[in-house]
């Protein structure tokens, strides 16, 4: 059996190279691990071998001399010839706000049935308490492996701030919650490579609830944020330089900022695997679920919102030719997932509106049947109304300033002295 320094030396198998799985694969890359890519998708194996990916500058440097390393595959059998398998699978909601658990179960599935004795097997996809044990630990024990002999079993959360140089991943301590001691020492011995330290909790379960309830924190906040936001403008105030006086107390307050909603699949999904659990167990958790609620109809009330500024205008919906800005999940990011824009273009084109978007990370999007490509020049057109949803860093909106029809989602579009907010 190898130590946890030489085991963390070893190659690492990554299953899964989507926002957080190939990230990953380029900082154990960086810290001198052979890496096994593994991916379902032979179009995404491609988009990463032609370097056509939605990377940070420093880790399109790490893919481009990446050289033979880095070996992609689409065969899970490949895991064998790693010492460590990172399991880095998306973990959704469905329109009903019910977890989909299909790709997890079927990544867990397919390197439980690969699995060879002497591997860590590390899951990181955030999904509900107990998974680990469900889909890793009794399948491989079933196997015949046993789980703290044979095999060695840990959860940790992935931690990836998509498009965020400060939140990179060697500047973002790992938690980490292994079946054993072992097991965790393993586990934070590889994932210190690529991160500044690891947290350790006795149990996997205690690693999954850390990361429901980061996530759950935040969507609250981020709830709570929207509320308020709409009590200042109810009351003629700009809620901004409010909450970044606030931010000024050194203790008991965290800023959070209002917008058109929240996409991804972390904030809007995660807290939906804790509240489908408890519902499960018939416990009541009114506060998280209020939040969601609210995080749910967000892009609804932008609608609204537009709606009502229209009409202010003496347009009716229907036939009004409307722009939003911006259309990714978060800026700096060419990522749609879960995106209010796409809401909000839904439900401006069911009442009749002419929806057309700009954004230069996302050339095209579909909406329907239909595919809308991105306006090139905006600000040579004609609109009846202009949405913010989304300010990409070092794109220049100075063309809106003159603009009398601006409904500024972000709420931090300074240079429109016309704009309204939601």
């Amino acid at each position: 059996m190898l130590s946890p320094a030489d085991h963390a030396s070893a190659a690492v198998a990554v299953v899964g190279l989507g926002y957080v799985g190939l990230p990953t694969a380029l900082a154990l890359l960086a810290a001198g691990n052979e890496v096994i890519g593994i991916d379902v998708s032979e179009a995404r194996l491609d988009a990463i071998r032609l370097g056509a990916v939605d990377l940070l500058p420093s880790d399109h440097e790490r893919l481009a001399t990446a050289g033979e390393r880095f070996t992609l595959a689409a065969d899970p059998a490949a895991i064998a010839g790693a010492r460590t398998v990172l399991i880095c699978v998306p973990t959704p909601v469905d329109r009903h706000l019910v977890p989909e658990l299909e790709a997890l179960s079927s990544a867990c599935a397919a390197v439980v049935a690969h699995a060879v004795p002497g591997q860590l097997l590390v899951l990181t996809s955030t999904t509900y308490v107990g998974t680990t044990r469900d889909l890793l630990v009794e399948p491989l024990n079933a196997r015949g492996l046993r789980v703290g002999t044979d095999v060695f079993v840990a959860f940790s959360p992935e931690r990836i701030d998509p498009g965020n140089a400060q939140h990179a991943q060697d500047r973002t301590p790992r938690v980490v919650g292994g079946t054993g001691e072992f097991a965790s020492l393993l586990a934070a011995a590889v994932l210190e490579r690529t991160a500044p330290s690891a947290h350790i909790l006795p149990s996997p379960e205690d690693a999954e609830m850390t990361k429901l309830w980061e996530n759950t924190f935040r969507a609250v906040n981020i709830a709570l944020a929207n509320e308020f936001a709409e009590d200042c403008n109810g009351l003629g105030l700009d809620p901004l330089p409010i909450i970044e006086a606030a931010a000024t107390k050194p203790y008991g307050f965290m800023p959070f900022y209002p917008g058109p909603g929240v996409g991804g699949h972390c904030i809007p999904c995660d807290p939906h695997y804790l509240l489908w659990q408890l519902r499960a167990l018939r416990i009541s958790s009114p506060l998280i679920d209020t939040a969601m609620t609210a995080i749910a109809s967000r892009p609804r009330k932008v609608v609204r919102r537009a709606r009502e500024l229209l009409a202010d205008r003496g347009r009716s919906t229907s036939g009004a030719r409307v722009l939003v800005v911006g259309v990714a999940y978060k800026p700096g990011v060419a990522d749609v997932r879960e995106s209010p824009a796409l809401e909000i273009l839904e439900e401006l084109a069911e009442e009749g509106a002419k929806v057309h978007f700009t954004d230069p990370l996302v050339p095209s999007l579909r909406l329907g049947a239909e595919l809308l490509s991105s306006v090139a020049v905006p600000e040579a057109e004609s609109w009846d109304l202009i949405l913010v949803h989304t300010m990409h860093p070092g794109v220049d909106l100075s063309w809106l300033a003159d603009r009398t029809a601006v409904l500024d989602a972000t709420y931090r579009l300074n240079s429109v002295p016309a704009k309204a907010v939601v």
